[in-house]
């Protein structure tokens, strides 16, 4: 097989993949739980039992000793290959379809490998309790009438399509694809706590930056808002899956159970009991000890806005001297409290002191005054006066699905020489604005990755694009992380004739002249006016 067909067949597969999602959600939706909050469960829970299914089967079929019988290879299988035991496999599932009672029996199929599979395969959250792999289909129903109709719809339709030897020889790349399909719908709420999907593109800048083609072994790499893994994956895989293990925190049920079927398509697993689903603010759960854990690697985009005003007396007596900036006030719109303050400086608390980190940032985070915001100003001067600053990419508007907030990616580096150069980057004029479901949104095409990533990582000034400035320079102007505010002004007449200059300038001063007289016109009012006003005793 040629090249080009074996490309055709791997399309192929990916449209078969997203036609079983689509046959799932319909089948939702015909059972009355479209848009409910366990919809995105059971859509969810089906895909991955299929996934590890053909999974098992496919590394049996090639496993290395041919004499092992199923149980004896289920027995001894790596974290990335669950172990199901044959009766609760797909096809004999198929096959009990017409028993009366054939969704307790599918019930049961999945308690079994949740149970089998639990040491692996679970989610701790931060109260201790274990979330385990699968949930009975039937706890996700109001009406029992529809428990077998279901069990026997979705049985049918995960018969339908197969995972072939085309989906398990691939990566990440092929996997994102298929991830980004499965949550679409699902992907309304993410502001509420953090994105449960990152644009692959910015994961993959702020990966092939921090990683920076420098071969790492056993490496740790965290991210405290993690979403549903995007930026986690994309650095993983760049470092190579075998060379890291992911620690992860977030709040919401949605974006853990995303992750975890994140990690599982991406051959991760081993790093699922380092997932922790709770509220990194103010209860983080990854230490040694009583002190935070410190990572290799940071990747995060942290939602910006939340309302936390019931966790703010907590991290006033945080025990771990994360917020050595402070904590912001409460205003009078919650919603609108600035929660990503907060978790740059845990951040930076929880990174070690050679370790490196990408972080995205609302675009005013760069400029803001010690008047404006005190914490933000505080921040950039502790990276500053500590030399960890390499480098900030601003980036263009409405790169993410759920927000049109302009953005800028920062990246921080522990190990940074004494009085070594940023690079200050203004990316915002880059890409292309497409009409999408979610919105207008700005898709960076590959050039454009590349000119980011290549410019950044060589460290190239180029005119109102880049500019390479030291440690002293951002000092002095009020530590500001804009690249625009350290471009050189040019005036642009050079393509002017002498006689255009002229005329330019004439205009120039004509304006100037009108401005200046009705300034003066102005100020002879105002005197006017005050030599009007009488004192009243009574006011």
């Amino acid at each position: 097989m040629n090249g080009d067909n074996k490309l055709m067949g791997y399309e192929e597969y990916l449209d078969k993949v997203k036609q079983m999602i689509d046959d799932l959600k319909a089948m939702t939706a015909d059972l009355g739980l479209a848009n409910t909050g366990d919809e995105y469960k059971i859509i969810s829970e089906l895909f991955t039992y299929k996934f590890l299914n053909d999974k098992l089967l496919y590394n049996f079929e090639h496993r290395e000793d041919i004499e092992d019988s199923f149980d004896d290879f289920i027995d001894f299988a790596d974290s990335n290959t669950a172990r199901i035991k044959e009766e609760y496999l797909l096809l004999n599932l198929f096959q009990k379809q017409n028993d009366k009672k054939f969704h307790k029996t599918f019930d049961k199929a999945l308690e079994a490998i949740s149970e089998l599979n639990k040491d692996v395969y679970s989610i701790e959250t931060s109260t201790g309790t274990k979330k385990p792999l699968f949930e009975p289909l039937s706890v996700y129903l109001r009406d029992p009438d529809k428990e077998v109709e279901l069990a026997k719809r979705a049985i049918n339709i995960l018969c339908k399509y197969q995972f072939g030897e085309e989906i398990f020889e691939q990566g990440w790349d092929y996997f994102s694809s298929i991830f980004e399909y499965l949550i679409k719908d699902y992907n309304k709420d993410s502001g509420k706590y953090a994105e449960y999907y990152t644009p692959a593109f910015a994961g993959a800048i702020m990966a092939d930056i921090l990683y920076n083609d420098t071969p790492v072994d056993q490496v740790e790499i965290y991210d405290p808002a993690a979403g549903s893994g995007t930026l986690l994956l994309s650095m993983a895989t760049k470092v190579g899956a075998k060379n890291c293990t992911i620690y992860s925190q977030d709040r919401s049920q949605k974006s853990t159970q995303f992750l975890r079927i994140n990690l599982i398509l991406n051959n991760l697993a081993q790093s699922l009991e380092y997932v922790i689903e709770g509220n990194t603010m103010t209860n983080p759960m990854h230490l040694n000890g009583d002190k935070l854990k410190q990572f290799d690697f940071i990747v995060s985009n942290p939602p910006f806005t939340v309302d936390f005003s019931a966790d703010v007396e907590t991290m006033k007596s945080d025990k771990y001297g994360r917020f050595f900036a402070g904590i912001p006030n409460v205003p009078k719109d919650k919603k609108k409290m600035p929660i990503y303050l907060m978790f740059l400086q845990h951040i930076l608390m929880s990174l070690k002191n050679n370790g490196k980190a990408a972080i995205v940032v609302p675009a005013g985070f760069l400029t803001a005054t010690n008047r404006s915001s005190k914490i933000a100003y505080a921040i950039r001067k502790e990276i500053i006066d500590n030399n960890w600053l390499k480098g900030v990419i601003s980036m263009p508007s409405n790169i993410f699905a759920t927000t049109g907030t302009s953005v800028a990616l920062i990246f921080i580096d522990k190990s940074r020489l004494e009085d070594a150069e940023v690079i200050l980057m203004d990316a915002s004029k880059l890409g292309e604005k497409v009409s999408l479901e979610d919105g207008q949104r700005t898709i960076l095409a590959n050039n454009d990755k590349r000119k980011i990533i290549d410019t950044f990582k060589d460290e190239k000034a180029i005119d109102d694009f880049s500019v390479i400035v030291k440690n002293l320079e951002i000092k002095q102007n009020s530590y500001s992380f804009s690249a625009g505010q350290y471009f050189d002004v040019k005036m642009m007449y050079d393509k002017l004739t002498a006689d255009e200059f002229d005329e330019a300038i004439a205009k120039h001063l004509n304006v100037l002249e009108e401005m200046f007289m009705s300034g003066v016109k102005l100020q002879k009012e105002i005197i006017k006016q005050v030599k009007r006003i009488e004192y009243n005793a009574n006011d």
